[in-house]
């Protein structure tokens, strides 16, 4: 047991833990204020939902022994999970360190539901989802499984929380159907300074989720923390030369939504590789991601919020340029491609693919057996007056006379 060791620990799980208001409020900044609160209570409500399904079982699944594809049942109910070490730090740290990661991780996937989704539905789905997805994924890279034992490298989540969430949300976007005004009707963000605030949160709260993923007080986890400010940088540059050139204006909406890209695509790398990697990383991941976006609005895909574009494809970009970044000389691993190892590249293709069949298949039967029971949908007149007066009974803003806003 080490005390440096778990006073970083402690720090980078009370950080990551901020990410998901941090992302309450990036989302919610980002639609129309008659569905600010419920689009918010879709990432407050993993903190207890899903929060609880990862002590009682997730965190079994995803790292006691097990086999290769996942965990056994000997820590459920956190049975053995107590002040031991755990590396150098206490075992129930640990495992609230990654509780944390399993938290959000199922938060992302609103993003693509929101203003239409059933609560009920919403919950349901989030907490099973952690723990037939999510929990046997993160076994697969870090719990000791196959993706792990063929040198897939993910530092923080590329494969885990990114392409994992980022496909998800893609079959929920498709299973819960479009918006009933989608495409009607102009759906503009309603307070983009919270979207602002959200962006700047989630940038502080990622430093403990890939700088924490080191899992020490080390000079890799300096490393991850420096990678982690340097590519953010170096997608948000992007990304406002993105705008200009295509509209002549940089967006305060595009400013926020490259920070989040650069911090995805960073996370399955951020330990791996070095300063000016982590930038060029950063500018690479803004283009594919900018012009998916782009691509996504002209289809009838109603991803609300673009999480395919910004995590699917951020993450799914950051997991493959991992195997070109690299170093071994900086992480005693792997090298990548740039530096002499292009088989590292199809590894790091094969973890991909299997995480976006995995969690795309489990997530459509999961999202399909639920609709048997509860309706995933929300009525057509629940979605026009607001799904924080239908589904919660609350309104964001009260204005004079007593009504709230429906823009």
């Amino acid at each position: 047991m080490n005390q440096a060791d778990t006073a970083w620990m402690l720090i980078a799980t009370a950080l990551v833990l901020l990410m998901t208001p941090a992302l309450a409020f990036f989302y919610g900044g980002l639609v129309r204020s008659k569905n600010a609160l419920n689009t918010m209570m879709m990432s407050f409500i993993s903190l207890g939902f899903v929060g609880v399904a990862w002590a009682v079982i997730g965190y079994s699944l995803a790292f006691a022994p097990g086999n290769n594809w996942i965990g056994d049942t000997s820590r459920v109910l956190l049975n053995g999970v107590g002040l031991e070490a755990q590396g150098s730090i206490p075992h129930v740290l640990f495992m609230c360190y990654q509780a944390t990661f399993c938290i959000i991780t199922a938060a992302l996937i609103s993003g693509a539901i929101v203003e239409r989704m059933r609560f009920s539905a919403y919950v349901v789905f989030i907490t099973l989802w952690a723990l037939v997805v999510y929990s046997p994924i993160a076994h697969w890279v870090w719990g000791g499984g196959w993706l792990a034992d063929m040198g897939a490298l993910d530092f923080a989540g590329g494969t885990v929380v990114h392409v994992n969430a980022g496909i998800a949300a893609l079959v929920a976007a498709l299973c819960v159907g479009k918006r009933r005004d989608f495409k009607s009707s102009a759906l503009l963000p309603h307070n983009v300074p919270f979207a602002l605030l959200g962006a700047g949160l989630l940038w502080f709260g990622w430093f403990g989720f890939n700088a924490g993923s080191a899992l020490a007080a080390s000079p890799i986890a300096g490393l991850a923390f420096t990678t982690t400010m340097l590519a953010p940088a170096g997608t948000l540059v992007a990304w406002t030369l993105l705008d200009i050139m295509r509209t002549g204006k940089p967006t305060a909406v595009g400013a926020a939504t490259g920070i989040v890209v650069g911090l995805v695509a960073v996370t399955p790398a951020a330990g791996f590789i070095g300063p000016m990697s982590a930038i060029a990383l950063g500018f690479i991941a803004a283009v594919p991601s900018y012009y998916g976006l782009l691509w996504r609005a002209k289809t009838n895909l109603d991803d609300s919020l673009d999480v395919v574009a910004a995590h699917g494809v951020g993450g799914t970009v950051g997991a493959l340029l991992t195997g070109v970044f690299a170093q071994k000389s900086l992480n005693g691993i792997a090298d990548g491609l740039l530096f002499g190892n292009p088989g590292q590249l199809a590894t790091q293709a094969i973890a991909v693919a299997a995480v976006v069949v995995y969690s795309g298949v489990v997530s459509f039967i999961l999202l399909k057996a639920i609709g048997l029971v509860l309706p995933l949908t929300a009525s057509g007149d629940d979605q026009n007056l607001g799904m924080d007066v239908s589904l919660h009974g609350e309104e964001a803003y009260v204005h004079a006379g007593g009504s709230s806003s429906t823009r």
